[in-house]
């Protein structure tokens, strides 16, 4: 598409989309929201960059092959899943460490996990009927 407001409105979107993305994210663990519904947001932001610029654009924008965001992801996922495991507690269960005077916890890495594999998935898609769309116009 070729619209100016479209594009120019697009770079100011994705700005906003990926700064909101997470803050959802990082509330999500006490609140509504958390990494699936950030990831989402996040994929919104550079969706509309695509249909605004164009899948090219949108990948050179993104800079990272979204498979491999969502492959990222799912280790990410598994690692804080089975990091209780060592410790003799359930699979998935809460592991909380102080590192710099913050606590953190495994669900924290695991809503990061959620997050980049959602981002990568849904990107994945979009990209991929996006592309099939120029070729078939």
């Amino acid at each position: 598409m070729n619209s100016l407001i479209l594009s120019t409105g697009a770079r100011f979107l994705v700005a906003l989309f990926l700064v909101f993305s997470v803050y959802v994210l990082l509330r999500g663990h006490n609140a509504p929201g958390g990494g699936f519904i950030g990831g989402l947001i996040a994929a919104c932001g550079f969706a509309i960059h695509a249909f605004a610029s164009g899948v090219a654009e949108a990948r050179r924008a993104l800079r990272v092959d979204p498979r491999s965001i969502g492959t990222w992801g799912l280790i990410c996922a598994l690692i804080a899943g089975l990091m209780a495991g060592p410790l003799g507690a359930a699979p998935f269960q809460g592991i909380w460490a102080e590192i710099a005077g913050y606590k953190i916890s495994s669900v924290l890495l695991f809503d990061i996990g959620v997050y980049l594999a959602v981002i990568g998935g849904v990107l994945t898609l979009i990209f991929a009927l996006e592309d099939l769309g120029e070729e078939v116009g």
